[in-house]
């Protein structure tokens, strides 16, 4: 072939791939590619501060309460939250500088004390540390019960105090013990963690019902009845539709992804999506970096019941722990940015609509986050990424706690109704 003709074949070649990379993908790819690229650090303008600083951010899942049992047997006079704490991902100083407005604390027990009879328990003491640790930090916190508390608590200058519940197995099959936890404070209960219960399946195990069995379907409805919103972060898809079916109320997901961005089975699929903005619910977003994260999702699919498996395999915690370790590093977890943080906002917009997506980190419930999200005082660079991708001040809003704050006035409504 001439020069001239090669050099006109390349030519046409190299036109040809620029329209076709100038083509606007489908919203999943380009969520997906998003993701798994590297872009730039987000950097934080005044605007971006100006918009974060107006507005009330409410996030939903943070696991410190169980780091304080674990990392100081619930002594909260070795650990002063006034102070920086390196070994934790929050404290009240990083609060504060991530502008944060109130933090629904979680009350937690690992899903094996249902199998020893100790869930009830623990989470009674959970919920007494909560409550101390409110006490102790009262210039800055303050207890919230209802969406009124957390608006006159955040123009008070505190931080409202929330609490949620991570698991229906430590209600330990009582209604009686259900409305206990929401006269405690609890505002949401998830009703599964990683394993399946008697009457709920988890997205990490084995189902057992279908979805809801008839006792999970009266659990939902006293909680309706109570005004303590149905968290649907750990359960099976089929769970999610049981649920939606079933409830009265408003739902919510206090840390989860969206599955046709990061395909992890305690991810919301896209018709869930759908329901959940006919019922009124949200979804926030958790930020760890194995649910959201394309490539993560992958590798941490088979997380949970690896490690059951593990635990049969090696009842020694010593040799568990050598067979755990070897198992994580041989399935790394990209870390992501926050790129993949909005990518998730951004797809749970497209489908369910602004009035149905919100944040629930997972602070001190994971290791890995996304970087310039690696403690709480990142979110304003979510807030400045927002406003990257043209969300209007009204909506990121919406999205930092508006939402979540509708969903909870509306399941209080319902419940006052019920009583009507």
């Amino acid at each position: 072939m001439p020069s001239t003709m090669r050099l006109f074949g390349w030519l046409t070649i190299v036109v040809v791939w620029g329209f076709v990379a100038m083509a606007d993908p489908p919203a999943t790819q380009r969520a997906t590619t998003t993701a798994t690229t590297a872009p730039s650090p987000i950097v934080l303008t005044e605007r971006a501060r100006e918009i974060h600083r107006s507005g009330l951010l409410v996030d939903g899942h943070n696991d410190l309460p169980w780091r304080i049992r674990t990392r100081v047997g619930g002594a909260l006079e070795q650990l002063d939250l006034t102070q920086l704490q390196p070994g934790l991902q929050t404290d009240i100083p990083r609060l504060r500088q991530g502008g944060v407005g109130a933090q629904f604390w979680v009350v937690y027990a690992p899903p094996e004390t249902a199998r020893d009879g100790t869930a009830r328990k623990i989470a009674r003491e959970q919920f007494d540390l909560i409550h101390r640790m409110v006490k102790r930090y009262a210039d800055d916190f303050e207890l919230a019960r209802t969406a009124d508390d957390v608006v006159r608590i955040h123009e008070r200058g505190k931080i409202a105090a929330l609490i949620g519940v991570e698991g229906g197995h430590m209600i330990e099959n009582s209604l009686d013990t259900l409305a206990e936890f929401y006269e405690r404070g609890a505002r949401y209960m998830g009703l599964t963690q990683t394993e399946t219960i008697d009457w709920a399946d988890s997205a990490t195990d084995e189902p057992r019902s279908g979805g809801l069995s008839p006792f999970g379907e009266r659990v939902v409805l006293e909680m309706n009845r109570l005004g303590m919103l149905v968290d649907l972060a750990h359960v099976s898809h089929d769970t999610m539709r049981n649920v939606l079916r079933v409830s009265k109320a408003p739902v919510i997901s206090s840390h989860s992804g969206a599955y046709e961005v990061a395909a992890h089975p305690r991810n919301v699929p896209d018709d869930v999506l759908r329901e959940i903005a006919r019922n009124g619910g949200v979804v926030m977003v958790v930020f760890f970096s194995g649910y959201i994260h394309p490539e993560g999702a992958r590798a941490m699919a088979e997380y949970f019941q690896q490690e059951r498996a593990l635990k049969r395999q090696y009842p020694d915690p010593a040799e568990f722990k050598a067979a755990w370790s070897a198992w994580n590093q041989a399935h790394p977890t990209p870390a992501g940015t926050v790129h993949t943080v909005v990518d998730h906002i951004d797809h749970i917009v497209r489908v369910a609509g602004i009035d149905h997506v919100g944040l629930g980190s997972d602070y001190e419930g994971v290791s890995k986050m996304p970087v310039q999200l690696e403690d709480v005082s990142g979110y304003p660079f979510i807030t400045q990424e927002l406003l990257n991708r043209g969300y209007s001040e009204q909506d990121i809003h919406k999205i930092m706690g508006g939402n979540i704050l509708r969903a909870l006035r509306r399941a209080e409504q319902v419940a006052r109704e019920w009583k009507d």
